[in-house]
């Protein structure tokens, strides 16, 4: 694995594999199997890393996403979304543009920091734009792990599992998206396998939260699957 050193307030992209280079600053291009992790240790506190833009589902004020300190990790540096809008229906995103894949294996440490509303953190993928995607989200007010799609701006659970989800601890979410079916992991652990065909075409990966939701995220592995 190589770490590819950028000027401050940019972020670190770690390659495993070849054709490592031209993905820094352009449109990624990845063959099966070679793993993307967003590394935000040199990037500056108060903006986000070079690559993602913010957008939101819903309603409500604008999302607030920026990397934060945070010496609980080992860069420390997490990236965060801080706005605590009590609007229900409203879902912050931080968008990775620099990539687009349906078949995916994604993971992210996330910690719960704060919300009265909404404790939650998730991952989007195949993510045709703020209003269509799948998302897996962790809450840790209601201690569950759920798989929603959202179709023009309405989420829908397609399957759940109740787990504890503590506030103010790290956690690992993770989605695998083949085809039709997707593999839902918590802490490492597989917690269900279910199929779905709302949306099959290649898309972004984004971070996601929901309504007063201050939560941290940190590495944000994207692998290609075949």
């Amino acid at each position: 694995m190589l770490a590819l050193g950028l000027p401050k307030r940019r972020s670190v992209l770690l390659w495993t594999g070849a054709a490592m280079i031209g993905a820094v600053f352009g449109q990624a291009s990845r063959a099966a199997g070679e793993a993307l992790v967003i590394d935000v240790s040199n990037v500056s506190p108060g903006v986000l890393p070079v690559g993602f833009t913010v957008a939101r589902t819903g309603q409500g004020a604008p999302a607030a996403w920026s990397v934060q300190e945070d010496v609980s990790v080992p860069s420390k540096r997490v990236i965060a979304q801080t706005s605590t809008d009590h609007t229900g229906h409203r879902f912050p995103l931080a968008i990775y543009e620099k990539m687009s894949a349906a078949n995916l294996d994604v993971q992210v440490r996330f910690k719960a920091v704060g919300g009265r509303v909404d404790r939650a953190g998730g991952i989007a993928i195949r993510l045709a734009d703020s209003n269509n995607y799948y998302v897996v989200r962790a809450n840790a007010l209601e201690d569950n792990v759920n798989f929603y799609h959202v179709v023009k701006g309405v989420r829908r659970e397609i399957r759940g599992a109740s787990v504890k989800v503590a506030s103010d601890e790290w956690h690992t979410l993770g989605i695998k998206a083949e085809g039709q079916e997707f593999t839902i992991l918590f802490n490492g652990k597989s917690l269900f396998k279910v199929q779905d065909s709302t949306f099959t075409n290649a898309g972004k990966v984004a971070l996601w939260t929901k309504a007063d939701s201050v939560t941290r995220f940190d590495g944000l592995t994207i692998t290609t699957l075949a």
